[in-house]
């Protein structure tokens, strides 16, 4: 079932992915409503830089608010009538999770409530929101199915974006809202967040400063392109989800339910080393990096794979932009936002 959407919250429009998102949007003449708190997280220039790219489409606003702010929400839902809201606001990053938990708490739980609650009482057709491969925790079984059980996170940012499924799902038993959630993995790409692996890697080489690659290389990553992102997204937005007549309690499947509710991995389903995806950038730089070896980090998991057999099932969509070619466009794009020669 696909419905038309014309009017859309965005929220984390300030963001990496976000951006994109509502880029595409306002590009297909639909109207976007961007939430957004421009924490500082990280270097707010970028986030900035970003809005400074939606201000001129005549159908973008910014509502600079907080997620865990209850009556700012309520007031921008009730001001607008939202056919579809795609939450992609959230505190990131697995490391920080574990120095400053709290901030996961706030935005990723609080925060999802009061959208769940906008969307209730606002009688929203679809709620698109990311979750992340992060929540596939110690699964070793790959490639990464919607269809296994997710009960064993490893980091609090984990944790947080499996409870958005769980609390969205309620939502849809309780009050039919139509839900999907989509378990991102790795998105890069140009306007990419300073604290991801690409942007520190192609700062540090270019600056000829040491690059830390942890586990000694060996880490496998399901690096997904972000126009293959958005690209899913959109498809989805598009697809209200619709209950699994075959969904049973004796053995759930944790992918699908009996009410309209969706779960969906948008990955590349390609998992490629750290050691080659380096040697990509290094190309791409025509530099060789200077590597500090180093153990694997608290909260990070070894591998990430992605099986999208569900997402090419129903959307027509597969993720297929190769490293290279998505590297090569990243760093275009960095030589040109930091006028680098």
């Amino acid at each position: 079932m696909a419905f038309e959407y014309k009017n859309v919250m965005v929220t984390g429009a300030a963001g990496f992915i976000g951006f994109h998102l509502s880029k595409r949007l306002l590009e297909n003449g639909c109207r976007v409503t961007g939430v957004d708190n421009i924490n500082d997280y990280y270097d707010v220039r970028y986030k900035h830089s970003r809005l400074d790219q939606l201000r001129p489409f005549e159908h973008f606003s910014l509502c600079r608010t907080d997620l865990s702010d209850r009556e700012g929400m309520e007031k921008i839902f009730a001001e607008n009538r939202f056919d579809a809201v795609v939450n992609l606001a959230a505190q990131a990053g697995v490391r920080y999770s574990l120095v400053n938990p709290h901030a996961y708490v706030n935005s990723n739980l609080v925060g999802f409530v009061n959208i769940l609650e906008g969307c209730r009482h606002h009688a929203v057709k679809h709620l698109v929101f990311a979750s992340s491969s992060s929540v596939y925790g110690a699964n070793t079984n790959m490639p990464f199915s919607v269809h296994d059980n997710v009960d064993h996170p490893v980091s609090l940012y984990a944790a947080s974006k499996k409870a958005n499924e769980l609390m969205a799902h309620t939502y849809s038993h309780l009050y039919g809202l139509s839900c999907t959630g989509l378990r991102f993995f790795t998105v890069y790409g140009p306007w990419g967040r300073p604290d991801m692996a690409l942007f520190l890697f192609t700062k540090a080489i270019l600056e000829d400063q040491p690059i830390k690659v942890f586990n000694h290389g060996k880490m496998k990553r399901d690096f997904t392109y972000i126009d293959d992102i958005i690209e899913g997204v959109v498809r989805v937005m598009g697809r209200l989800p619709e209950p699994n007549p075959e969904w049973s309690g004796d053995h759930p499947d944790p992918g699908t339910s009996y009410v309209p509710f969706r779960v969906y991995n948008i990955g590349n389903n390609n998992p490629v080393e750290l050691t080659d995806f380096i040697a990509a950038i290094e190309k791409a730089l025509g530099k060789t990096a200077e590597k500090n070896f180093m153990d694997i980090q608290p909260g990070d998991v070894p591998a990430t794979y992605a099986n999208i057999d569900d997402l090419i099932k129903d959307t027509g969509f597969k993720p297929d932009t190769p490293i290279e070619k998505g590297i090569e466009k990243f760093i275009e794009w960095y030589r040109e936002y930091h006028r680098i020669g």
